[in-house]
């Protein structure tokens, strides 16, 4: 069994990281959830927030930034952890798929998992896409290696047309302000 599919049945720590976004009090939205992240995976490591358009939809330019722990939990379970900080942060689960949201939650990479697992595709498919997910990945994990484009993750994004998708480095108020 490869390690990446023994860490998906929680056999060991895998090292996760993922995106968070929000357009909606996105700067409260985020505090909250790095608050929440930061009570239950004490190693997170943030990337920087940034800004841009919204994709998909018209509507208030998102805030996004890339956060990554170490966890023992299986991939499904920590869907679950991370679902209920979405719900703390006020998005319901009924929320359509492309508008506003108060938080989103997406596991990038975990470990070096590749396929569908508990629903969710691995790697993130759009990752490679999305300026908001490659760009601040990069700030935290420039020397993990991708693994389906077998590069590493700071090559990909100097690779990159950043011209074409404009991020704005915002800054995030401190854990106590909002």
């Amino acid at each position: 069994m490869a390690a990446g599919q023994a860490a998906a049945r929680g056999a060991r720590a895998v090292r996760v990281y993922l995106s968070a976004g929000s357009n909606v009090a996105p700067l409260e939205s985020l505090v909250r959830a790095l608050a929440a992240l930061r009570g239950r995976f004490p190693d997170l490591e943030v990337s920087g927030a940034y800004a841009n358009a919204a994709v998909g939809f018209e509507g208030a330019d998102f805030i996004n930034l890339a956060a990554g722990f170490t966890t023992g939990l299986a991939l499904q379970q920590l869907l679950v952890e991370l679902r209920s900080i979405e719900e703390l942060c006020g998005r319901g689960r009924a929320d359509p798929k492309w508008a506003p949201r108060r938080m989103d939650l997406d596991v990038l990479l975990y470990g070096d998992l590749v396929g569908e697992f508990a629903g969710a595709r691995l790697p993130r498919p759009d990752l490679l896409k999305r300026a908001y997910m490659l760009g601040p990945l990069a700030e935290i994990a420039p020397d993990v290696v991708h693994p389906v484009a077998g590069a590493t993750i700071a090559e990909l994004w100097a690779r990159f047309d950043r011209g074409a998708h404009r991020l704005r480095l915002v800054a995030l108020p401190p854990a106590g302000r909002c």
